[in-house]
């Protein structure tokens, strides 16, 4: 059970319930990246309902807002999300697939719960600033477009956290330790080819075809995957195939690309190499290319001085709290799944094959061991501001993200638990770092240890603006 031993968590517990609350009113609205208006207009009325002086349209991205509270001192950044995906909407504690809206949008990623976590969590540091009288700021960056859209690398790029001396955040979870700073450093890219219309049976060799430029470059990119480091991914999905008439030389024929590498520098020496084929199918096929940049994130920066401190907060804290009938709904949900889905998650969590439906335990640094790597636009923050993160268990073991069973789960008792941990955690790490200046510095010096042995290029392009009709999930 969750015990408050530190201040700063019985502010967590006294504005607890509004947050479970805006958590609950995000999942009933959800929004694809870059069209968070709605989450957007909740968590800034709840910072300037805080006190916080608020920062609208952050780096120029109109769902992207800043929060600031305290005075002087340290600055402390919390990250929160709060867009959804597209073809998940599910209606609420129901364990079998029922959409809420046929074809709408879910939080299939919980980052209704993860926004809702964050503006807690700075606002019990805020609280407990006031109260003790400390010199030090908190900050809450509300970041769009997580999913596919690389928001936090343009927030990075136009220098929000120039000034920033940690980050703090977290994912909701099937489980409760500190993150593995280990993500894929992910660029994504769009092709678009152009040709020549024809007839394509009286005139055929009049024609220049688009779509035959995509499907070389495709199989060029395929025929790569053996020569390429077997940590990396590449994969691709055809935006646009030139039409539906096969008697008619598709002019034009667009696909997008995502090429992900342990290593930022990996990424990028990929990228070139996808390049390449891409303008070799052009070439074969007498076509032109044209090669856009949509996002990209770095990998994530391990920072073992602030994972260790977050490793101490979340084993003081303890678990969730999980009752009965919160057991109950997950062990419905469970049954919903793929046995190997479920068994795979067991094994990640060192537990003997259907021991708990929901997670209790604390893993142990330095974490879960797992050969699932996603990317995250967290890592490019991780580069140039100490970060860590946490997870937290807030749904059933063996839950896949991006799917109807976790929306199912996002309203649910178990996720309201998850949500008052993991705000502790951070507000707790947050505390530490404002008392503990040799905790600061360490954590600084290990970033600089890191950047000193790499060189850091933002995953963005300068030339690359912000795409705001994005919606593709990560």
């Amino acid at each position: 059970m969750l015990r408050n031993t530190k201040p700063v968590w019985g502010h967590v517990e006294a504005h607890q319930s509004t947050f479970f609350d805006l958590s609950d009113r995000i999942w009933d609205h959800p929004e694809l990246n870059y069209q968070e208006f709605f989450a957007l207009s909740e968590h800034r009325q709840a910072l300037a309902s805080e006190g916080f002086s608020v920062t609208e349209a952050l780096a120029g991205i109109p769902t992207a807002v800043m929060g600031e509270a305290g005075n002087g001192g340290p600055v402390i950044a919390i990250l929160g999300e709060y867009d959804a995906l597209p073809g998940l909407s599910q209606v609420s504690g129901v364990a079998s697939e029922r959409p809420l809206v046929p074809g709408g949008s879910g939080h299939g990623c919980g980052h209704n719960m993860l926004g809702a976590a964050s503006l807690l969590a700075a606002v019990a540091v805020k609280d407990w600033l006031n109260e003790a009288g400390l010199p030090g700021r908190v900050r809450y960056y509300g970041c769009p477009a997580e999913e596919g859209g690389s928001a936090k690398s343009y927030l990075v790029r136009a220098g929000a956290f120039d000034d920033v001396d940690v980050a703090i955040c977290w994912h909701p979870a099937a489980f409760t330790g500190v993150s593995l700073p280990v993500s894929l450093a992910c660029v994504e890219m769009e092709f678009t080819f152009r040709g020549r219309a024809a007839h394509a049976a009286a005139v055929p060799h009049l024609g220049r075809s688009a779509l035959d430029a995509v499907e070389l470059m495709n199989v060029g990119v395929n025929y790569m995957r053996e020569h390429m480091p077997s940590s990396a991914r590449v994969h691709y999905a055809l935006v646009d195939g030139g039409g539906f008439a096969p008697n008619v030389v598709q002019a034009r024929a667009v696909v997008r690309y995502a090429i992900r590498a342990r290593k930022l520098d990996d990424m990028w020496d990929l990228l070139e190499r996808v390049k390449k084929i891409a303008e070799g199918a052009a070439l074969m096929t007498e076509t032109k290319v044209e090669i856009k940049q949509l996002s990209g994130e770095a990998n994530l920066v391990a920072n073992k001085p602030l994972e260790e401190r977050m490793h101490a907060n979340l084993v003081q804290l303890g678990n969730p709290g999980f009752d009965r009938t919160d057991r109950e709904f997950a062990e419905q949900i469970q049954k919903t799944l793929a046995a190997e889905e479920i068994r795979s998650s067991y094994e990640r969590f060192g537990l003997p094959l259907g021991s708990e439906p929901l997670c209790e335990q604390i893993y142990e640094l330095p974490g879960v061991s797992t050969e699932v790597i996603a990317s995250t636009d967290v890592g490019t923050v991780s580069w140039v501001v100490p970060t860590v993160q946490c997870r937290v268990a807030c749904f059933a073991v063996g839950t896949p993200y991006h799917t109807w069973q976790l929306v199912a789960q996002g309203k649910s008792p178990a996720a309201h638990k998850g949500v008052a941990l993991a705000a502790k955690a951070m507000a707790g790490v947050a505390a530490d770092v404002l008392c503990d200046l040799d905790l600061l510095s360490a954590a600084k010096d290990a970033l600089k240890q890191f950047r000193d042995q790499n060189s850091f290029r933002n995953p963005i392009g300068m030339n690359e603006e912000p795409p705001l009709t994005m919606s593709a999930p990560r």
